[in-house]
């Protein structure tokens, strides 16, 4: 490893990924990845530990458990390169569990790997999970529209991320005053954050941050999914 900060390197180990995406390539430098992860997994234990500040059920604690796996699951997709070319983890007050809203983070190559950034919500929940959201938001919705026009949150969190409804859901009427939020099929706000945010070395601290105006909506998503 060089001087620089091993965010830099881990940029361009996911490039160098991206072009050489097989086992051998893999093989040859992972001692590498090795050293990265390790360093990752620091951050992102850091992270979790400065989240807990503002939210003290968030897990799990241990970060090899809120980092996803490196290796792609191929069997259902047509893309059958092994690895991601990206580091991701997941966290939140229920843990990684499914199918509570919590918080994710996507650091790496911007190319089929997707947009690096913050999360947080319920994304590709089940559908009795969605049917059982839609109504607590309608029930509720002079709370839960509090909650999405808190300023913090719209300036940082702008719109919604995720699929989408063309119609609004069988049962409702067509014309509902809240037909725009029935027509959702996750509730979840993203902000990019590309390269300069992940190699600053203060990141984590940054990162919790960022993820803060989220605590609220990831509030209700889950209290409605246990009432």
């Amino acid at each position: 490893m060089s001087g620089r900060y091993y965010m830099e390197e881990l940029y361009s180990f996911l490039d160098e990924l991206a072009a050489n995406n097989n086992r051998n390539w893999l093989v040859a430098n992972r001692s590498r990845y090795d050293d990265l992860r390790g360093q990752w997994l620091d951050d992102l234990g850091r992270l979790i530990g400065l989240i807990k500040e503002w939210e003290p059920a968030c897990g799990p604690d241990d970060p090899r458990r809120a980092a996803y796996r490196f290796a792609r699951d191929t069997r259902f997709s047509p893309d059958k390169t092994p690895y991601k070319t990206y580091f991701s983890a997941a966290f939140g007050p229920r843990g990684r569990r499914a199918p509570y809203a919590g918080y994710y983070i996507h650091i790496g190559h911007e190319g089929n790997g997707g947009e690096s950034g913050l999360y947080g919500g319920l994304y590709c929940p089940p559908q009795p999970v969605l049917t059982k959201l839609r109504h607590a938001i309608v029930d509720n919705i002079e709370e839960f529209t509090e909650i999405i026009t808190a300023p913090e949150l719209v300036k940082a969190y702008p719109g919604w991320v995720g699929e989408r409804l063309k119609t609004i859901p069988k049962g409702w009427d067509r014309n509902h005053p809240q037909a725009e939020l029935l027509r959702l099929k996750d509730y979840g706000k993203f902000k990019a954050e590309g390269r300069r945010w992940w190699t600053d070395p203060s990141w984590p601290e940054r990162t919790s941050e960022a993820l803060r105006p989220l605590k609220p909506l990831v509030d209700f998503l889950n209290y409605s999914i246990d009432e």
